[in-house]
Formats: C-alpha cells, structure tokens, sequence
C-alpha cells in the first residue's frame, strides 16, 4: 500500500494498550491514529475518523469486544477489525468474526505477527487459525439448515451446480479453512493480487462483502465440502 495503514486501538489495560502502541510505531507502513480504553469510547471516535483498521480487545469492560464489532460494522461497514484475545476463546472469537471481525490474534504475539495480520485485513483478507475455521464450518453446518435451508442437490449428495470457476471454487474453500491470501497464492503457484481479484469475482457472483458471507453462502449453496 502506498499510504500507511491507519490503525485504531481499543484496550482496557493501559500497559497493553501502550505496548501495541510502541510495537506498531516502529513499523513505517502503520499510523496509528487513536486509541481508547472502553468500546463505547472507542465507537465515538470512530464516527468521524479515517481508519483502517481496528484492534480490538475481545474482554472489555462495558460493551465487549463482540457488541463493539456488531456496532462498528453498522456504522462504518468499510472499517476491518482484528480481535485480540488473552487466550483461545474460541466461542466468543467465533461470535466476533459472525459479527463482522476479519480475524484474531492472541496478545503477547510478537510485533512481524502483528504487521502481518494488519497488512493482511487491509488488503481484504483474513487472520483465522485453521483450527477455528474448521470450528466455523461445524457451526455453519449446524446452523445454517435451520436458518436458511442447504441446497437440494448439497443434502442429497449430488454435484451442486456453482456459479464460480474450479479456480475460484479452490480459493472459497482455501479461505473457508482459514488461509491468508499470501498462504493461498503460495499453494496456487499465483501472486497475492491474483487471488484478491479471484475473490473479488467470488463477492460479486455471491453477492456478498466479505470472506465470512462468502463461505457462509458457499455452504449454504452447496459449493464447500464440510469434512
């Protein structure tokens, strides 16, 4: 990215909250351009600023971190947002990321991590742990039949007939288990822009915004494998 990604921080602890700060202030590709103790706080400031992205503190005080993200997405839906998390919650961390959040990190992770994850939200994809979005698919594949009905074809085991290419069909199941772009270009012998314009061409053929809609949609049609 040409100009420095504009990262915002909500964190109740002071002592965290000033060392993301330091950590992120050293890289020249981030501006950090405000922070907040409380989620409330935080959402005021977010009204008027231009922000990138959100690190959000899952356990905060007040409104939580999952009630923030559920706010801040209505009201500034172009906004991405990464949890962070004192341990692998991974209940509430998948109530975050249905809620709107591109992914997780866990605090205490090291400052290339960090700068990784950013870059990675900023430029349209994801920070998921393979093991949770394999908890994702459980829960969609609970859920998703009550709440909206699967494919006719998908139930009986038949060939669901999809609007995407075998490309971008390998890249929605590529995202749906978690990998980051970077990840899936490596395994696609592609470059990193190649797959943000596949998924580009997936959100419009599906008719969603972002990654979370786009394997919610792609189970419900049919078009995931779910083991």
């Amino acid at each position: 990215m040409d100009q420095p990604i504009r990262v915002y921080l909500i964190e109740d602890e002071p002592d965290i909250r000033r060392q993301q700060e330091r950590l992120l202030a050293k890289h020249g590709g981030i501006s950090i351009v405000g922070s907040a103790g409380t989620g409330e706080e935080g959402l005021e400031s977010l009204k008027i600023l231009e922000v990138d992205v959100v690190l959000l503190d899952l356990g905060l005080p007040g409104m939580n971190g999952i009630e923030v993200t559920r706010e801040l997405k209505r009201l500034r839906p172009e906004i991405e947002i990464i949890i962070f998390t004192i341990f692998d919650e991974e209940t509430r961390v998948l109530s975050a990321i249905q809620a709107g959040a591109s992914g997780y990190l866990l605090k205490g992770m090291g400052a290339d991590r960090m700068i990784d994850a950013i870059t990675e939200v900023a430029a349209g994809g994801s920070v998921i742990q393979p093991h949770l979005a394999r908890h994702i698919l459980r829960k969609f594949r609970e859920s998703l039949p009550v709440q909206s009905g699967v494919s006719p074809n998908a139930s009986q085991g038949e060939e669901p007939e999809s609007p995407l290419t075998p490309r971008e069909q390998e890249i929605l199941t590529y995202i749906a288990k978690g990998l980051s772009n970077k990840e899936a270009a490596k395994l696609l012998s592609v470059s990193v822009a190649t797959v943000r314009t596949h998924l580009e061409h997936i959100y419009a053929k599906l008719d969603v915004t972002n990654r979370t809609e786009a394997v919610t949609e792609g189970i419900r049609k049919g078009l995931i494998p779910l083991d």
